[in-house]
């Protein structure tokens, strides 16, 4: 979950799972975090909603860890 200041400044994010409140500053998240938003259409049962969360690095490994099929990972040589 993001919070905003007035000026629309990111001043919090907490982990939807754990309600741990991860650092930021100056805007920037200073810690792993997993944000996800989906935007469900046609032949859903939630056409037309829009759904975000966030995780800590820590429950997103937790996450991914129930899947049947592993996630794909790649080395990132740039970061951005």
């Amino acid at each position: 979950m993001r919070i905003y200041s007035e000026q629309q400044e990111l001043t919090e994010v907490i982990c939807n799972m754990c309600q741990r409140h991860l650092k930021v500053e100056n805007s920037i998240i200073k810690e792993g975090c997993c944000s996800l938003e989906q935007r469900f259409g046609y032949f859903s049962t939630k056409d037309g909603i829009a759904e975000k969360f966030d995780l800590c690095e820590s429950c997103y490994e937790k996450f991914i860890n129930q899947f049947q099929i592993p996630v794909e990972q790649e080395e990132i040589k740039e970061f951005l």
